[in-house]
């Protein structure tokens, strides 16, 4: 039994949780309205009640005062035939009366209606006495009025003394019906409040189960149905057949949800496009770029910043930056890149020198990435730029305006010194000493203008000028720049050799350029090569073909038996204002020469080489292409920046 009251009781508990608030707020409002309205109902049929009773109470009062007043003179004459024809006559008369009794002052009952007593010996054969109330005054000459509950109402009992002369003779108990329309009233009053009590309580449970069905569960529904529309499901659908509001209703959020859903996937297919066109060009932009989050998670990274941090094999997306940067990286942003995400700055300039994975400088700049109304930040864009190059150029130039400064100071100073020895003491010298010092003068003069043509020459070559190149007859240019060097190889006594293969082809390149490289190397050779010494020049076709459509190359070779250049020379040879003269002390020149033959070489898609040994000798030579047809007239490429000096 208890268990099946705590299943019942947990069953309303349940059923009593799934309403809402709103609902349970109007089954309170509801209970409370029809227990005052019953509470009304039945105070007014109360009062009915009460008020039917007292008037029941005086006519009972006054209708045993009227027939008292009557039968009691006939009891005095002890006429009791004539008592019981006028009590007859009298019960027979009124439906109010419901019972009249004759007791003597003993209490015995002597008459009665609607039995006598002949009629109560002849069937009972016993007395009966009338039992008085306890507080009844006896001989008193008021009535006493009393009420008791029959099945069939509620009897008024009135007793009235019977007095005569003054003396008491008995009593007459008289009882008096309930008023049967106040009854009907009272009846109907109380059923019909009855009946509205059960009709609001059956109005409610089915107002709750038709708003259960058919309004509660609908916006259930559409509640469920808007919380994942919220939540970004837009596949959302809400299948109930039901029509009027509620179906409009249903309807059009359908609609909604479809809506949504195709602007969804309009939106998803546009974010995408942006994104990959994002990615796109990110990755082919020259810098690196990585773009990370406020809590310093990789969220975007290119290419270019993988390759400059070696991050090729390593996923670094929706990791912390700063776990996978180089040290000397993660040292000097670490602090700033805090403050940017905290909001403190807005960017941050820095470079760097980084080892690893490959030594390079780098200038790393830092911005912040702000939302579309520019309050909050979302997030920084760490943008790198590899400077290694610019840093060397910087270095090659401050080295070459320093390196020009240098050779300019020397002849410079040497012209203004012995020229100002002639103006303060010209007609103080004699001849042959003025003479000596405007030779001087002339010497350092030439000196100043080849070091001057020199530095424009190799300017030329480096700002990427274009030449025009032709097939060149390397016989024509050899022969030239022998015709130009052979006075000088005869005063210092060097034999010059020119071993030019016969049937030789004409190669791709521009003739004053080749001339200039010969001319340079020539006069090199020339100066470090001592007198009975010899310098060969030699042209001839290799063997070997690059590929099957085209000629084997030409090799050109200019040997000397000069002081020779040592092994930690020669990997600085061609660089610019580079002197063997610094080392061994001998003749003079501009550091340059060999620098314009590397760049002329480098403009003919060829390199230049060197095979030396201190006190023997050395030999340059490079390999030019032979000249085809087809091959175009003009070449518009810049000078390499760098070339590398390979020794056999």
């Amino acid at each position: 039994m208890l268990n099946l009251l705590k299943t019942i009781r947990d069953a309303i508990a349940s059923w009593w949780s799934e309403f809402t608030l709103q609902t349970k707020l109007l089954a309170v409002a509801t209970m409370v309205v029809s227990l005052v309205m019953s509470g009304l109902t039945f105070w007014a049929v109360n009062t009915i009640q009460q008020d039917a009773r007292m008037n029941d109470t005086r006519f009972g009062r006054d209708l045993g005062l009227l027939l008292a007043a009557n039968v009691a003179p006939l009891i005095a004459d002890n006429n009791l035939t004539e008592v019981a024809k006028f009590s007859q006559r009298f019960y027979s008369s009124t439906s109010s009366v419901r019972y009249m009794l004759y007791a003597d002052e003993n209490g015995e009952i002597f008459f009665g209606i609607p039995f006598w007593e002949a009629e109560v010996e002849n069937s009972l054969t016993i007395k009966r006495r009338i039992q008085l109330p306890e507080d009844y005054p006896g001989d008193g000459e008021k009535p006493m009025v009393r009420q008791h509950t029959t099945p069939d109402g509620i009897v008024t009992d009135v007793f009235i003394p019977l007095i005569v002369n003054k003396k008491y003779l008995g009593v007459l108990a008289i009882g008096i019906n309930p008023n049967q329309t106040a009854i009907i009233s009272t009846n109907f009053t109380r059923d019909v409040t009855i009946a509205v009590f059960i009709t609001i309580w059956v109005m409610v449970i089915l107002a709750g189960v038709i708003n259960a069905l058919t309004i509660t569960k609908p916006i259930k529904e559409l509640l469920v149905g808007v919380k994942q529309i919220a939540t970004g499901n837009f596949k959302q659908r809400i299948n109930l057949p039901l029509g009027g509001e509620l179906g409009e209703l249903i309807l059009s959020f359908n609609e909604m949800a479809e809506r949504l859903e195709r602007y969804e996937e309009q939106n998803i297919e546009e974010l995408t496009a942006e994104k990959a066109k994002l990615e796109t060009l990110v990755s082919t932009i020259a810098d690196g770029a990585v773009l990370i989050d406020n809590n310093m998670q990789v969220i975007l990274v290119n290419p270019t910043a993988k390759r400059i941090f070696g991050w090729e094999a390593a996923n670094v997306v929706g990791c912390n930056v700063l776990h996978h940067l180089p040290a000397s990286v993660q040292i000097e942003i670490t602090r700033p890149l805090y403050e940017m995400a905290a909001g403190e700055c807005e960017s941050a300039e820095f470079r760097i020198f980084i080892n690893q994975p490959t030594p390079r400088t780098i200038r790393i700049l830092l911005t912040t990435v702000l939302n579309s109304q520019r309050e909050s930040i979302k997030g920084i864009a760490i943008t790198i730029q590899d400077i290694t190059r610019e840093v060397e150029l910087n270095d090659a130039k401050s080295q070459f305006i320093s390196n020009v400064s240098h050779e300019l100071r020397t002849p410079l100073f040497n012209i203004k010194t012995y020229i100002e020895t002639l103006h303060d003491y010209g007609e103080d010298l004699a001849l042959q000493e003025r003479q000596e010092f405007l030779q001087t003068v002339n010497h350092e003069t030439d000196r100043l203008t080849r070091l001057v043509n020199d530095v424009l020459d190799l300017s030329k070559l480096e700002s990427g000028r274009n030449y025009s190149f032709d097939g060149v007859d390397l016989a024509q240019a050899i022969e030239q720049t022998l015709r130009t060097y052979q006075l000088n190889a005869k005063d210092k006594g060097v034999e010059l050799v020119q071993e030019v293969a016969p049937n030789l082809p004409l190669v791709l390149g521009n003739y004053d350029l080749l001339v200039q490289v010969f001319g340079n190397l020539i006069g090199n050779a020339l100066k470090f090569t001592k007198a009975g010494g010899k310098v060969a020049i030699r042209a001839y076709q290799l063997d070997f073909k690059p590929s099957h459509t085209e000629s084997a190359p030409v090799r050109i070779e200019i040997s000397d038996t000069g002081i020779g250049i040592a092994t930690e020379d020669q990997h600085s040879i061609f660089e610019r204002f580079f002197r063997v003269e610094n080392r061994v002390h001998t003749l003079e020149g501009t550091g340059l020469g060999l620098s314009i033959v590397r760049n002329i070489i480098d403009r003919h898609r060829s390199k230049v080489h060197l095979v030396s040994e201190v006190g023997i000798g050395t030999t340059f030579w490079f390999d030019l292409a032979a000249f085809e047809e087809k091959a175009p007239l003009i070449q518009v490429e810049p000078i390499a920046e760098a070339s590398k000096i390979t020794t056999a």
